[in-house]
């Protein structure tokens, strides 16, 4: 008989200011960056960034108004630098000091940041 894994998943609600911190107090815990993702609300941009450790799940939601800036956690976790390009080009949203920065020119679109 296989031995079953109990799954945790957690969705924390954060204040903005304090993604570079969670980040990188996760990081000291041994959690890995699973995913970051962005979708247009009513009031901005809510972020969903997935953190991972064995088989639990934690999610930090923020919501980000137009006009404001985010800090990268690129230098925390490495691969964040893809998701964060990827959410500056596709919605308008600037990210401040990404490890490495494609200024608008990670994806070819149409038009530029489609889903601002």
């Amino acid at each position: 008989m296989t031995e079953q894994n109990p799954v945790n998943i957690e969705v924390r609600e954060i204040e903005k200011a304090n993604v570079l911190a969670e980040a990188s107090r996760l990081h000291n815990e041994g959690y890995r960056l699973a995913q970051m993702c962005s979708t247009k609300v009513e009031d901005g941009y809510e972020m969903l960034y997935t953190f991972g450790k064995g088989y639990d799940l934690l999610h930090l939601r923020f919501t980000v108004v137009p006009g404001d800036k985010m800090d990268s956690i690129s230098h925390v976790f490495p691969a964040a630098f893809f998701y964060e390009n990827e959410i500056h080009d596709l919605f308008g949203v600037p990210v401040e000091f990404m490890t490495i920065d494609y200024h608008g020119g990670l994806y070819r679109t149409a038009e530029p940041t489609p889903f601002h």
